[in-house]
């Protein structure tokens, strides 16, 4: 027998590929947990809220607060991981989410639940991480294969978090249950990080962090979250309510005039004033309203038991999960790898106005039929299928838009607006529920939900107007990065966190 030579250049290209594979896994169930985490908690909020003793308008702050901290974190974090290099920032990134979801499973106390979703609100910024390590280590040939597998994983967790919550909750389960799953996928992230993620000295291109930009702007969005889930309580034009907005409109103001003297902000003022680019973010928060105003409105209107209000299906938190969410969730899974073609075919103008189309037909459908099942499951899953072409059709119209220096930037920007948008809708929904409550029964008024989906059908009539009318890509994209754009857009509704040039 011949003896093989450890250092042959076929064994060197074994390990190679079998250090990629494992990076590959270890990034995939990393950014596991952010589609994960988001959806664990969106079937049971009603469920917290009773196990907890508080009110809904309170509890809406697990998720509010978990998409606020999403929103500054992950410009932050990607660029941390320019300036101190992506390995540290990602397993601390994984620890500061097991603490947090080790502090959801340790307590009973609401405040300190939102804290814990403030914390597991960092994991979001997995993905854009993950999309920059697999640039610098994995070789040319394999790697939009690799940033396909990672982008289809992250969709992929959203379906197993909905999933997962109904199994776990079945009965009158606590709430805490879900968290386990989550503990148990990050562990095995952790580990598989640690021996994984390679070490590599940052490439020296970015020097600082901007705090006070991620700080300030913080701020502004609590200021002008706050108002919109409290207003109902406070008055609407209560001083406190309209102080609140004011002071937003100051603090956010007051980021922009922050922002331009920054030699290293997280977003330029003259980026944001770009036509392509502004358009871009509207259609990105207009979008992730529709996400968890679909999310939320489908979840309380199907759990409503019929007999007390007149509308609804009872259903249990794992009816509500398997039968009226996950459907939606499989099939953005099944689109996503289709949508990239599309966008190259007709350009992601026309497919932004497609996926609204798509929008428009399932919340337009919701509000005016609700009565049987079946409406609510095959309207939801259009409104499912809208948020992927549109979350996923978002880069390619960046892309187009700006410089390729400026992508990366301009792709974080676009996600703080996903996650705004997305916030807004969790604290508005529970605002507007509340509010629009039978006095008979103590519930929601089947007239709230008809406010809540024609919302969301208007919020994809216009995002069909800025497809059609609003953007006007103009640079010629390589083809590699439409290869590129094509795997990222596996991620569905998350693509818009990869920051496609970080």
């Amino acid at each position: 027998m011949v003896a093989v030579d450890s250092s042959s250049p076929t064994s060197q290209s074994e390990n190679g590929q079998q250090k990629t594979g494992l990076l590959v896994v270890g990034l995939a169930t990393a950014v596991m947990t952010l589609s994960l985490l988001q959806t664990l908690v969106v079937p049971v909020l009603s469920r917290i809220a009773e196990q907890l003793d508080a009110d809904l308008t309170a509890v809406a702050w697990v998720l509010t607060a978990n998409l606020l901290a999403a929103a500054v974190a992950t410009p932050v974090l990607g660029r941390m991981g320019d300036v101190y290099g992506r390995r540290p920032v990602m397993l601390g990134i994984l620890v500061t989410v097991l603490i947090g979801i080790l502090l959801a499973l340790f307590t009973s106390s609401l405040p300190l639940l939102i804290l814990a979703r403030v914390l597991q609100g960092t994991s979001y910024g997995l993905f854009p991480l993950s999309m920059g390590v697999l640039r610098e280590e994995v070789p040319p040939q394999k790697l939009t294969s690799s940033m396909a597998l990672v982008s289809a994983t992250l969709g992929v967790g959203g379906v197993v978090g909905l999933l997962a919550t109904g199994l776990l909750t079945q009965g009158d389960a606590s709430y805490h249950r879900p968290f386990w799953f989550g503990l148990v996928v990050t562990l095995v992230a952790l580990v598989i990080g640690f021996f994984a993620l390679p070490r590599r000295a940052p490439d020296g291109h970015h020097t600082s962090v901007d705090w006070i930009g991620g700080f300030i702007l913080g701020a502004g969005l609590v200021l002008l979250l706050l108002p919109i889930s409290q207003g109902e309580r406070w008055g609407w034009g209560s001083p406190l309510t309209i102080g609140l907005f004011v002071a937003a409109v100051v603090v956010l103001g007051l980021w922009l005039v922050i922002e331009g003297r920054i030699a290293q902000p997280l977003a330029s003022p003259k980026l944001l004033a770009n036509r392509g680019v502004a358009m871009t973010n509207l259609a990105g928060l207009l979008v992730g309203f529709g996400l968890f105003g679909a999310f939320l409105g489908i979840t309380d209107f199907v759990e409503t038991p019929s007999q007390v209000t007149g509308y609804g299906f009872g259903a249990s938190v794992l009816r509500a999960s398997a039968l009226y969410l996950l459907p939606g969730g499989i099939a953005g899974v099944i689109a996503a790898p289709f949508i990239g073609k599309y966008v190259h075919r007709v350009g992601g103008g026309r497919a932004l106005a497609t996926g609204a189309l798509f929008g428009l037909i399932g919340f337009a459908g919701m509000a005016l039929f609700h009565d049987q099942s079946w409406h609510m499951i095959v309207f939801g899953i259009f409104t499912q299928l809208a948020v992927t072409f549109g979350f996923a059709t978002l880069p390619a119209l960046l892309v187009q838009s700006v410089s390729p220096a400026e992508t990366g930037v301009a792709n974080s920007v676009n996600s703080i607006m996903r996650s705004v948008g997305s916030a807004v809708a969790s604290a508005l929904i529970v605002s507007l529920l509340t509010a629009m409550a039978d006095d008979r029964t103590g519930l929601p008024s089947e007239g709230a939900y008809v406010v809540i989906f024609t919302m969301g059908a208007i919020a994809f009539a216009i995002v069909a107007l800025i497809g059609l009318f609003g953007v006007r890509g103009h640079r010629p994209v390589p083809a590699q990065e439409e290869r590129e754009e094509a795997a990222v857009s596996m991620a569905g509704e998350f693509s818009p966190v990869s920051g496609l040039s970080s």
